[in-house]
């Protein structure tokens, strides 16, 4: 039996959009069917974060010596901290069926268009920058100082979004949710994809 490789699906958006938030609404529903691709982080681990499940938490010389070692799909510093997406994960998943849920930070996302162009691109947008002041602000895990690093970040992570497929705007978290689901359901029916599993089909028949 032929199996339907996977989608690779990437959420990304500035720090404090939501991402993990919509993420964990994604993979709470029951209805969800995407292996979650747990990346790689140096950044310290925050209060109700468990290793292995938010994040694998590595030191910075553990990092770097994955990276010496090609072991990331893509794999980025910011703010003072690496983040990376192991390789041989995502690969092994897409090829056994599973769609493949990416929540990386933006310049992460330039690395996987290398590699995997066809993957689908989300960007996850605030309603307004002012709005995401707040949501960073209302963490408190941060100090002014880094706000303001990321604020400025932000605004330059939304001149990219041309980089991607489609731009959810996360207004309301079980609305971000539906768009983003609704997106997935509609890439798996492109004709390419639909088209590819039926030639097959005709030409096992003419065996």
């Amino acid at each position: 039996m032929n199996i339907e490789k996977g989608l690779l699906i990437v959420l990304s958006g500035p720090s404090g959009v939501g991402k993990g938030t919509v993420r964990k609404s994604i993979f709470d529903d029951p209805s969800t069917d995407f292996k979650y691709s747990i990346s790689m982080t140096t950044r310290n681990m925050r209060q109700g974060e468990t290793d292995g499940v938010d994040y694998f938490f590595k030191s910075r010389e553990e990092f770097e010596a994955l990276i010496a070692d090609d072991q990331f799909i893509e794999y980025a510093e910011y703010v003072g901290n690496y983040y990376g997406t192991p390789v041989q994960y995502v690969r092994d998943t897409m090829d056994n069926g599973y769609d493949v849920f990416l929540e990386i930070e933006v310049e992460g996302a330039k690395q996987v268009r290398k590699k995997f162009p066809e993957a689908l691109f989300i960007f996850l947008a605030p309603p307004s920058l002012e709005h995401l002041k707040e949501r960073l602000v209302g963490r408190g895990t941060e100090s002014d100082e880094i706000i303001k690093n990321r604020i400025l970040e932000a605004r330059k992570e939304v001149e990219m979004m041309n980089l991607y497929d489609y731009v959810v705007v996360n207004d309301e978290v079980d609305l971000a949710k539906a768009r983003i689901q609704s997106i997935v359901e509609a890439e798996h029916l492109k004709r390419e994809r639909v088209e590819a599993r039926y030639r097959k089909m005709i030409l096992e028949a003419k065996k």
